[in-house]
């Protein structure tokens, strides 16, 4: 059995134990029965309601089977890093002196994480899962019993760093952050000239939740990154939010036009890196591809990794290269789009998001299927 049908078989074996353990009202909020509905490709990291049935909707029983679903989605590193995120909810909430509501009795909640099912999770079938809250965002899909998509993958963290007790802070990111600082302010004065295309870091990751990306995609301002409509008071706390954020940051049109997504990547390729930076290159590969389960992430790893070497991988870097500037950086090759983002509340807030451009939502397989089988 290869690793793709073996953990497409976990997936499924831990899936029905869920839904076994599910009331009917509870299977109707977490199910859609047509593996290709439109809500499969919709996908959200910000406090939304991201669709399906929540946590906070569960017993702990059903609340341990839906983890235990998500973790054969994901490495042990991966796991602990998704639980440590879910738990910066209550950390949020008391830097924010517990009073973010977003009109519900609490804002900050780490019982808001829906999960949700397309299809029927059988042996050999087509189905896919997702699982989502504030700061993560898990999306796979099955085909005929086989692993085809892990992607989008979004995960943030905010505060992205935070004291413990002890000389140590709490980093949940700490990887996609200090890796990728190694990396840019390795370059010389030329290749840094090269990967340096907006002084100014966007608010945000440029793709969004967008399903697909396309050629002079931008940033979205936030209040387009919810679930339907916001109320008014909503939409003008996120709209005023929006606003400081370029305004300190000093944002400008000129800076949104460098920064857009393009077909051809920019920056600087990583046909022009040294050894030691290509090095630094591969763990920052690393550190988004090890989310997945070890064997699936090795060969992700060395997918990656040929990219690379064929010279279609590009390095984009925005902002400042100090600790605690802002400053934002996306990994473009072919078929691979990493994106970080640290801007937000002081640059301690962070976005990271690796996505498959021909692989998302696993090409669509599952619309695929739908119609051929029906």
């Amino acid at each position: 059995m290869t690793v793709r049908r073996e953990l497409a078989q976990r997936m499924a074996d831990a899936a029905r134990h869920l839904l076994d353990a599910l009331d009917p009202a509870q299977r109707a909020a977490a199910c859609w029965s047509r593996p290709d509905d439109e809500e499969r490709t919709r996908w959200f990291y910000t406090p939304t309601d991201h669709g399906g049935l929540a946590l906070a909707a569960m017993t702990p029983d059903q609340q341990r089977r839906t983890h235990q679903l998500v973790a054969t989605g994901l490495s042990r590193p991966g796991y602990v890093t998704v639980a440590a995120i879910i738990g910066l909810e209550n950390i949020l909430d008391h830097t924010e002196g517990w009073t973010v509501g977003f009109g519900r009795e609490r804002g900050r909640d780490p019982g808001l994480y829906w999960l949700a099912l397309f299809g029927e999770p059988a042996p050999d079938g087509t189905w896919g899962w997702r699982f989502g809250g504030h700061h993560v965002s898990i999306n796979v899909a099955i085909e005929a019993g086989e692993l085809v998509g892990v992607t989008p993958s979004f995960l943030g963290a905010d505060p992205a760093s935070a004291p413990l007790l002890g000389p140590h802070l709490h980093r949940p990111l700490a990887g996609a952050e200090d890796l990728g600082r190694e990396l840019v302010r390795s370059l010389d004065e030329a290749q840094l000239a090269r990967a340096l295309i907006s002084p100014v870091a966007p608010v945000d990751i440029v793709g969004v939740n967008r399903t697909r990306l396309a050629e002079g995609d931008r940033p979205l301002p936030l209040v387009d990154v919810w679930r339907g409509q916001l109320s008014p008071d909503i939409h003008q706390l996120m709209a005023a939010a929006q606003a400081a954020a370029e305004t300190t940051l000093g944002l400008t049109d000129e800076h949104l036009a460098a920064l857009a997504l393009t077909g051809r990547p920019k920056g600087l390729p990583a046909a022009d890196l040294r050894a030691d930076q290509l090095d630094v290159l591969g763990a920052l590969l690393g550190v988004y591809v090890n989310r997945l389960p070890d064997e699936l992430a090795a060969e992700e790893l060395s997918r990656a990794t040929a990219a690379v070497a064929g010279g279609s991988v590009h390095l984009a870097w925005a902002g400042g290269r100090e600790p605690g500037q802002p400053h934002y950086y996306r990994l473009q090759g072919d078929d691979l789009l990493i994106e970080y983002d640290n801007t937000q509340r002081d640059a301690n807030h962070v976005h990271t998001v690796w996505r498959d451009l021909r692989r998302d939502f696993g090409g669509d397989p599952l619309a695929r299927h739908y119609l051929q089988s029906h």
